[in-house]
């Protein structure tokens, strides 16, 4: 049985047909799946910290895993982080590393994701201009009021100096090994005595005595010698 040449056409064209479409789909897939284009990297500022970002664009939503390492003269000097990128959308999913980045460090970002993508971004500078200090909010100002009631404290308390009188000078304490003469002497004794003269006062009085003695002693004794003559 011979096959008519219109049976023959008819199957090449399916075959043709099938292989463009085959085709098609082979190139849309291979356009369709995850590539290294679609992640980025950009090392930026949040507030005061520094911050790197990686930003997936895979509308497969395929789950990557995202390292990066702090570079030293092309070479690895330390793992900033490690962390995953899962259900990313044509609008991009991102992830944060914190990242007390200097102003031109350099960094390694790498991507794997399953067998599709298992290679490094394009080298990721830092910028040139270090993340802006926060400025420290000044010391709360002392209110007008809180001097006000300091200065009058001192009124409303006064100090013991305030208070206690100054003694007069005949009420101050007598020095250090002064008698008490000072004090003054009740009725009936002699103005000597008020005055701090009584210190010779025994004395003067004792040689008086004797004096007086002596002097009767010398009298009588004359007066004897005197009578005797006589007789």
């Amino acid at each position: 049985m011979s096959i008519s040449p219109r049976i023959t056409r008819t199957v090449r064209c399916l075959g043709v047909a099938s292989a463009s479409t085959a085709l098609v789909l082979g190139i849309a897939g291979s356009a369709a799946a995850c590539s290294i284009k679609d992640f980025s990297a950009v090392a930026e500022c949040d507030g005061d910290k520094g911050v790197i970002r990686v930003t997936d664009v895979d509308p497969l939503g395929i789950k990557a895993e995202v390292s990066v390492y702090l570079e030293n003269n092309g070479a690895d000097l330390r793992l900033v982080g490690t962390d995953e990128i899962k259900g990313s959308t044509a609008e991009g999913v991102t992830i944060t590393f914190a990242e007390a980045w200097e102003p031109n460090a350099e960094y390694r970002v790498h991507i794997k994701a399953k067998k599709y993508v298992d290679e490094d971004l394009p080298i990721l500078t830092a910028p040139a201009t270090a993340c802006a200090k926060a400025e420290t909010p000044p010391a709360a100002s002392q209110s007008p009021k809180e001097p006000a009631q300091d200065e009058n404290k001192g009124e409303d308390e006064p100090s013991e100096t305030k208070n206690s009188p100054t003694p007069s000078a005949s009420e101050s304490t007598a020095p250090a090994g002064s008698s008490d003469n000072n004090v003054p002497s009740p009725e009936g004794e002699s103005n000597l005595a008020e005055t701090g003269s009584d210190t010779n006062t025994g004395p003067i009085a004792a040689i008086a005595a004797a004096l007086v003695f002596l002097g009767a002693g010398a009298v009588h004794y004359s007066m004897r010698r005197r009578g005797a003559s006589t007789r």
